[in-house]
């Protein structure tokens, strides 16, 4: 018996020197494996960040010894330097491991996890205060209020004090967001007028609003109600957050105002990225980062002139098979039906309810008819919700918000129902198709719940250049399946396919041939025939996100161009669910590895 108690101590002895190795190698010199290192590495990236961890949501039974809950990232300026010296080291180490050495999905990894890195590096060294932190669409000013409503969990009384704890920390994440501006007006770098006008509103209402209409106090007091804990511990938590947002929230905000409107008076009188410091080059470096190719500002303006014509002769086609008189420009035609009665829902109090009744059907409608095109099918579900009120006048006129990895949260396609007109009936479903199914929701939710990948390439890399060009892709994807019920839900696939393709004309006519912001919205309005407000919106994000808009239109013509080689290479023998498979399988890829990947099948088919 004492020797089976020897034995069995030099065994956990043996594993736990095993173990301390294994630690060692994996944190203070090369680790052996390339996947290992990356794990790691996203791992203490999560680790640092309390709102990822909350996101996804698998740290949540830990929170009592993790308290991730109650935190908030600050973003101060002494973090960035630390994460560009994080980055150098991480860039050496990527590049120490031999191809030879690696597999072929390592291979794929070493190169993404590179470019990544190298694209970050780069921003630092070259464009580091080349933002607007704070404009119409994005900013701590809306971020931290979405996220506490959207994501942070309130299913038990130690999650809504936690949900206290951390609106308490507005204060101190604003002030170092004011740091950061203060920074940037050194250099001279301002938001457009109009970015000020915006935001100034924004935080007018933020600071105005009462508990009943505060969205932090409305989301708060519903999931508490919800709790089964007794009357007067939930009046207690309410009055508890009440005071924090007025000692830490409209304090944090009313900063941000003071210097939004002390130097209104600085703000750029122009809309185009070339009018900051080295303009121009900060500009080419967002193309390449977001559409991961190497077409210049130039070649991708000359790609978006020729799609819009291709695009307008299809639409023209259509419109005379309909059995209208083609007398006026498509995009005319196309406003005049955004403006026709019989395809908008009529402004009653419960308009939004049946808007958001319709989507989800189509949803589900969506979920059957595209099962022949694919092998595999997301298990997590996706339901459609309406932008919150208080971002919805300048919010996108869609956007999609991924499942948790446990499972706990679904997929949400949120539309935006503050114009009617933004919401014709013949472009439902193409926002249908992009957002939530065959688009954004089954690449997203596919990609977290395949095995054979690792935590890295589920999670470490992203790029729109991919996500957003399949998504894209999935719009012309349904016309061929068969989706669309009539040549009118195909005009609003192609009016879609066609604001994309103007997206490659506004974005370079505006950064880089530097067009205004109206020469841009005039140039859209008459081509896709979108509402005025849908135009503004989308000409004012272009303008804060320069380059990303490129990606969409970009990424489409990459996957079709790749599925042509793969059919004309292949022939009998090409099957498309194959191809779907291959493209999602591989996770999110830089276009220039998904050609390669590509490539490799076509060799092996």
């Amino acid at each position: 018996m004492k020797k089976l108690f020897k034995y069995i101590g030099y065994a956990i002895l043996s594993g736990l020197a095993l173990i301390s190795l294994y630690l060692a190698n994996l944190f203070f010199m090369k680790p052996y494996s390339l996947d290992h290192y990356l794990t790691k590495e996203l791992v203490v990236g999560l680790l640092d960040s309390p709102e990822f961890m909350t996101y996804i949501g698998v740290f949540d039974p830990y929170n009592a010894i993790l308290k991730h809950n109650q935190k908030l990232s600050i973003d101060t300026l002494e973090e960035g330097e630390e994460d560009y010296k994080d980055n150098l080291k991480h860039l050496a180490m990527l590049k120490k491991y031999n191809p030879e050495s690696l597999s072929d999905v390592q291979k794929v990894t070493q190169k993404i996890a590179i470019f990544s890195t190298e694209n970050s590096i780069n921003r630092f060294e070259n464009f580091r205060y080349h933002s607007y932190p704070f404009n119409q669409i994005s900013g701590n000013h809306l971020g931290l209020v979405e996220f506490m409503t959207d994501t942070h969990p309130v299913r038990n009384f130690r999650e809504a004090t936690d949900y206290i704890k951390r609106v308490k920390l507005f204060d101190e994440s604003l002030n170092a967001d004011l740091v950061w501006l203060e920074e940037q007006k050194k250099l001279g770098i301002f938001a457009p007028v109009y970015v000020f006008d915006h935001v100034i509103r924004q935080l007018n209402e933020l600071i105005g609003y009462e508990d009943d209409s505060n969205p932090l106090m409305q989301v708060f007091i519903r999931k508490v109600g919800e709790l089964d804990i007794d009357q007067q511990s939930k009046e207690d938590l309410a009055s508890d957050l009440s005071t924090v947002i007025q000692s830490d929230v409209k304090p944090g905000y009313k900063l941000i105002l003071e210097f939004m409107e002390n130097n209104y008076v600085n703000a750029n009188q122009h809309h185009g990225v070339w009018s900051l410091p080295n303009g121009d080059a900060f500009y080419a470096s967002r193309l390449r980062s977001f559409t991961t190719t190497d077409y210049t500002a130039e070649e991708i303006h000359q790609i978006g002139l020729s799609e819009v014509e291709r695009i307008g002769a299809r639409m023209k086609e259509i419109f005379i098979s309909l059995g209208y008189q083609v007398n006026k420009p498509v995009g005319e035609m196309m406003n005049d039906l955004n403006e026709n009665p019989d395809f908008l829902y009529a402004d009653t109090p419960d308009r939004k309810e049946i808007v958001i009744a319709d989507y989800n059907q189509m949803v589900k409608e969506a979920e059957e008819d595209v099962r022949p095109y694919f092998e595999r099918f997301p298990v997590s579900p996706v339901e459609v919700r309406a932008v919150p009120e208080y971002s919805e006048k300048t919010a996108a006129g869609g956007y999609y918000q991924a499942p948790s990895l446990d499972g706990s949260r679904p997929g949400v396609f949120y539309a935006n129902l503050y114009d009617i007109k933004q919401t014709p009936t013949f472009g439902m479903r193409t926002l249908t198709f992009h957002e939530a199914v065959p688009g954004h929701h089954f690449q997203i939710a596919l990609n977290q719940e395949n095995k054979d990948l690792t935590l890295y390439r589920k999670m470490g890399y992203r790029t729109s250049a991919f996500t957003e060009g399949w998504a894209l892709y999935s719009e012309q994807l349904a016309v061929e399946a068969g989706m669309t019920k009539n040549l009118y839900d195909e005009l609003g696939v192609l009016q879609s396919e066609m604001f994309r393709a103007n997206r490659l004309v506004v974005d370079t006519g505006m950064h880089y041939k530097r067009w205004t912001r109206e020469e841009a919205m005039d140039y859209m309005k008459k081509t896709t025939g979108m509402s005025d407000t849908e135009v503004r919106v989308e000409i004012e994000r272009y303008i804060v996100w320069p380059g990303q808009a490129t990606s969409y239109k970009m990424g489409m013509l990459k996957i079709l161009e790749l599925r042509k080689k793969a059919q004309d290479a292949l022939g009998e023998k090409f099957d498309i669910r194959k191809f779907h498979t291959i493209v999602l399988d591989q996770g999110i890829v830089p276009l220039f590895i998904l050609e390669d990947i590509i490539d490799e099948w076509i060799e092996t088919a």
